[in-house]
């Protein structure tokens, strides 16, 4: 298994964000590589919760144009992670939240 510090890069906060943690949803940026079930038990290990379900979206990068040429963007992967409802919530989200 990965290091769960590998799989889970980043809190993702934004104002969608912000609504889904009074529902217990919690955003997190995670390796493209990663799996649902990775993503649950890196984010038990490191935060000290129980995970109900986890929803991942793929970002694809967005086209960006420097005269002539034009690249695209990093592609990144999402991680909608729900907590049972007798888990405790994640401190790093609820200090800001409130």
């Amino acid at each position: 298994m990965k290091n769960a510090y590998d799989v889970v890069k980043a809190p993702i906060l934004t104002e969608k964000s912000y609504d889904y943690i009074a529902h217990r949803i919690y955003t997190f940026e995670v390796a493209k590589t990663a799996n649902k079930i990775e993503i649950a038990q890196a984010v038990e290990e490191i935060f000290g919760v129980k995970v109900a379900s986890v929803h991942t979206v793929n970002k694809i990068g967005k086209v960006k144009r420097q005269g002539r040429t034009q690249g695209r963007t990093a592609a990144k992967k999402k991680a909608y992670v729900k907590l049972t409802a007798d888990s405790k919530g994640i401190e790093l989200f609820d200090g800001i939240a409130q």
